[in-house]
C-alpha cells in the first residue's frame, strides 16, 4: 500500500491506518506495538496512535501486551461484497453446485498478483489449505487466478505478476514467463482453467469466469477438490460442465441485477427497485 499519494487529495493518515490493519497476517493474530511498527515501517509513536484510534473505533483490541483485530474488521469486506450484490446473486447457484459435486465452491477476485476469496460454500472435508472469506493465494497457481489473469489485456499481465504476493504462501508451481504465457493463452481459448496440485499438494480445481452485463469478467468461480478423492477425469467430465452452467447462470443473474434501476428511499438509502 503506498504511503504517499500522487494527488493533493491523498490522505496519508488513512493509508497508514489501513496499512496497520493489513499488517496482521495468518498465524500472527496478536502483535506487539514493536511488531506492528516493524511490519509497516512506521515509527512506534505513529503506530501506537493508529492502533489506539482503531481500538476506539472497535477494529482493534488490546490483548495482554499486544493488539489483535476484532470481528468488526470483517464489516469492511462485507460492505464491499454487499455493495456488488454478487453474493446474493451467487449464493443459490453455489449451494446447488456444492450439492451436485459434493465439493467446496468459491468466488474470488484479483488484487494485485493475488486472488482474494469473496464468497464460498464449503463441504466439511480435510484439506491442505484453510480457505475463508478474505483468504489470499498467489493468482497464477490457482484456477480462479488463471481465469482472472487471462481476462486482462495480455500486455498487462507481466506487470500484475511482478507485484509481490501478500498471501504468505509460496506455490508449488513456479513457471517462467513463456510457460505461464502459454497457459493463459490456453485459458483464454477454452474459457476455463484447471490446476492440478500447482498451488499445494493434494489440491486440484477448475474455474470459470463470472461476467457482468457488458461481458467484462468481474470475478471467477471454482470447484475445489482433494486429489486423493477426485480424479482429473471426474473433475473435467462431471464437475466442469456443472461449473460452466452455474457460472453462466450467475453471470446472467448479475447482469439482470445491474439492469434494475436504482431507487432512492427516504433518508437517502439507495436500493434496487
Amino acid at each position: 500500500m503506498p504511503r504517499e499519494g500522487t494527488g493533493p487529495d491523498f490522505i496519508e493518515a488513512l493509508a497508514r491506518g489501513l496499512e496497520v490493519i493489513t499488517a496482521f497476517r495468518p498465524g500472527q493474530p496478536v502483535m506487539s506495538l514493536s511488531d506492528v511498527a516493524a511490519a509497516t515501517g512506521l515509527a512506534r509513536p505513529t503506530a501506537r496512535r493508529i492502533l489506539l484510534t482503531l481500538a476506539e473505533l472497535g477494529y482493534v483490541r488490546q490483548q495482554g501486551g499486544g493488539f489483535s483485530l476484532t470481528p468488526r474488521v470483517l464489516d469492511l469486506g462485507v460492505a464491499y461484497v454487499g455493495s456488488m450484490g454478487l453474493w446474493d446473486v451467487a449464493r443459490p447457484h453455489l449451494e446447488r453446485l456444492v450439492e451436485q459435486t459434493g465439493e467446496s465452491c468459491s468466488i474470488a477476485q484479483l488484487d494485485g498478483s493475488d486472488i482474494v476469496y469473496v464468497a464460498r460454500v464449503s463441504m466439511p472435508k480435510i484439506v491442505t489449505l484453510a480457505v475463508r472469506i478474505g483468504t489470499r493465494f498467489p493468482a497464477l497457481s490457482t484456477s480462479l487466478g488463471k481465469v482472472l489473469l487471462a481476462a486482462l489485456p495480455a500486455d498487462e499481465v507481466a506487470g500484475v505478476l511482478a507485484e509481490p504476493s501478500r498471501s504468505g504462501l509460496r506455490a508449488v508451481w513456479q513457471p517462467e514467463r513463456p510457460e505461464w504465457e502459454a497457459e493463459l493463452r490456453a485459458v483464454r481459448a477454452r474459457g476455463w482453467a484447471m490446476t492440478d496440485e500447482q498451488l499445494a499438494r493434494g489440491i486440484r480445481s477448475v474455474a470459470a469466469p463470472l461476467r457482468d452485463g457488458s461481458g467484462r469478467v468481474v470475478a471467477s468461480v471454482n470447484v475445489n477438490a482433494h486429489a486423493a478423492e477426485t480424479s482429473v477425469d471426474v473433475l473435467l467430465d462431471h464437475h466442469l460442465p456443472l461449473l460452466l452452467q452455474a457460472a453462466g447462470e450467475i453471470s446472467l443473474d448479475f447482469a439482470r441485477l445491474e439492469s434494475v434501476p436504482l431507487t432512492t428511499r427516504a433518508g437517502g438509502a439507495i436500493t434496487k427497485s
